[in-house]
């Protein structure tokens, strides 16, 4: 294991060790709820948006723990996941190689447990950085207008209302922008404003996350057709089956192949100018545009 593997290795450790301890434990009433909230947190994962997060705070000196909005936004993250795999949206039955929530628990609890994850990463931000109010509320800003109606849950909604259309593909990169993306883009900006990045250097982190994002759901696209549920972690062939618009459908396997790895590149371009030590962003990067699940 090279010293960049290890290094993301320690750092998920801490994440999850972070989720651990900020979570409402599964004996906290209702009892059921929270089991539910732990369950689908706990289930693994890449991890992706939080060590993004503080490998981007990292890049600067004097920031302030980065962990708590990590654990935040990897909440916001498994909400989405939670709901999109309910029966009226993905229907799905697998997530990160376990049962889906809804299947585990059933369908109420799911919704719920997703509302409260929602609702949990904003009062996690809002009790952590108390002490550093001009973070906390950017912190807020930024994570709520990521997850909003014009971007995720946007991006969500035209996915679904796209379904057995054709859609173009500009309409198809605003779902993918939006849907994936943004969050991407926020885990990065987040983790600048925890360390007092400049304007300009937010430009920077924002559009790492948006080539970053745009690449990770192209690949997760083309996944979805040659890869299968043992080796994803959840269903496949979904797509097809609910006549979702895909960047396979659209431009075909190989345009699609070579557009994530111009992303790819173009992510790693912008990380080398910032400042500190970015091989952990550029690693990390590099990981994520040749994964196979």
């Amino acid at each position: 294991m090279s010293e960049t593997e290890q290094q993301l290795k320690h750092l998920r450790e801490q994440v999850e060790n972070a989720i651990e301890r900020y979570l409402p434990s599964a004996q906290t009433r209702p009892g059921k709820l929270h089991e539910a909230m732990r369950y689908s947190m706990s289930a693994g994962g890449k991890r992706l948006r939080p060590v993004l997060l503080i490998c981007a705070a990292d890049l600067f000196r004097n920031h302030v723990d980065a962990l708590p909005a990590a654990v935040a936004i990897e909440c916001l993250h498994t909400y989405t996941l939670i709901h999109d795999d309910l029966p009226c949206v993905d229907n799905s039955n697998l997530r990160r190689g376990i049962p889906t929530c809804h299947c585990r628990f059933d369908e109420a609890t799911a919704l719920l447990a997703g509302d409260a994850l929602l609702t949990f990463s904003f009062e996690l931000l809002s009790h952590a950085y108390t002490e550093n109010p001009v973070i906390a509320n950017k912190l807020v800003k930024e994570l709520s207008s990521a997850s909003g109606s014009q971007q995720l849950i946007g991006g969500q909604m035209e996915d679904i209302d796209g379904e057995d259309k054709t859609l173009s593909p500009e309409d198809l990169n605003f779902i993918h922008l939006n849907k994936t993306a943004a969050l991407i883009s926020a885990a990065l900006v987040m983790g600048g404003c925890i360390g007092n990045a400049d304007d300009n250097q937010l430009i920077v982190l924002r559009n790492i996350g948006r080539c970053m994002g745009l690449a990770f759901q192209i690949i997760d696209d083309i996944l979805d057709v040659i890869s299968d549920a043992e080796t994803m972690g959840k269903d496949t062939q979904q797509d097809v089956e609910n006549g979702k618009n895909t960047y396979v459908s659209l431009h075909g396997l190989d345009v699609s192949r070579k557009t994530a790895r111009e992303l790819t590149d173009e992510a790693i371009g912008l990380a080398r100018k910032l400042p500190g030590n970015s091989s952990l962003l550029i690693e990390l990067i590099e990981q994520m545009g040749v994964r196979i699940n």
